[in-house]
């Protein structure tokens, strides 16, 4: 659950997030916290001091366009972020809600993709519909069912991300970016809430406040079965369903994680049902 002044928590974390270096200011004496102190950040952004503070801690909750904008530029705040800002300000809030129904159509045009795993999440990066090539490269996990759960609480993914600490900030990073398209989503505070309880190392990135939504980027896994594999994914949003995005997995075209790829398909055509197997309580360390 967020706190009643998410802006001041907001401000809070990306000031820390940056160096005296990163803006170009001194760092001649001491620091109590890591980053900017709050003088720095009004001086760079061209506000009062006591203005500033009045923002972080709550008191101030009609910022301009401008002094967002000016705030922006002084934390360095790239455009995910700084509309992420804005919406806290100004309590511009988009009004359609996260859809978690996949249409039929959709359903059908991902099991036509046979050759590449495909899945659709919804904001709470639940899992809500996946073809069987998707399922089999997930295949080692407990449970195919949210992502964040199973990076965070599922010991396999350990070994399934070969860097699990970049899979980790990117999946906490798509999550605030996520929440702040749908602030008070239930679904996605009830994930918040039991990752937080659960592991500590979701709520430290998760107290980061980074926003980063997840588009596209290279992927490497270690599957259980056909090894290591390197595969590209694309993260397609679905216009008609807010909330929703397509994502595919493709590999080099001859490459040897495309001969792992091809191996998939095979895998995945197995009928063999397995056990239910029990939820891990173990998590990966950051």
């Amino acid at each position: 659950m967020e706190s009643e002044n998410e802006l001041g928590d907001y401000l809070r974390a990306r000031r820390a997030a940056v160096t005296p270096a990163d803006v170009g200011l001194p760092d001649d004496a001491p620091r109590r916290v890591p980053g900017l102190r709050r003088d720095e950040v009004a001086l760079l952004a061209g506000v009062s001091t006591d203005y500033y503070i009045r923002l972080e801690q709550g008191r101030e909750r009609h910022p301009s366009e401008q002094m967002l904008r000016a705030i922006a530029a002084a934390l360095r705040l790239d455009g995910a972020a700084t509309t992420h800002l804005f919406r806290l300000g100004r309590s511009v809030f988009g009004t359609a809600a996260a859809v978690t129904t996949v249409a039929p159509e959709l359903l059908r045009l991902m099991d036509g993709m046979r050759e590449v795993p495909a899945f659709v999440v919804g904001a709470a990066q639940d899992v809500l519909a996946a073809n069987a090539m998707a399922t089999e490269l997930y295949s080692g996990f407990a449970r195919y069912d949210n992502l964040l759960r199973m990076i965070f609480l599922d010991p396999f993914a350990c070994e399934f991300y070969a860097d699990w600490d970049r899979a980790a900030r990117i999946a906490v990073g798509n999550l605030r970016a996520s929440s702040s398209q749908f602030p008070r989503d239930e679904r996605i505070e009830r994930v918040v809430g039991e990752l937080s309880v659960r592991s500590p190392a979701f709520t430290g990135l998760w107290a980061r406040y980074e926003v980063r939504p997840r588009t596209h980027e290279d992927k490497h896994f270690r599957h259980p079965q056909v090894g290591e594999i390197r595969l590209h994914f694309e993260a397609l949003a679905v216009t008609s369903a807010p909330g929703q995005h397509l994502s595919v997995y493709s590999a080099e075209p001859g490459s040897a994680s495309a001969d792992a790829l091809a191996l998939l398909g095979p895998l995945s055509e197995r009928e063999a049902a397995s056990p239910e197997r029990t939820p891990a309580t173990r998590e990966c360390q950051a």
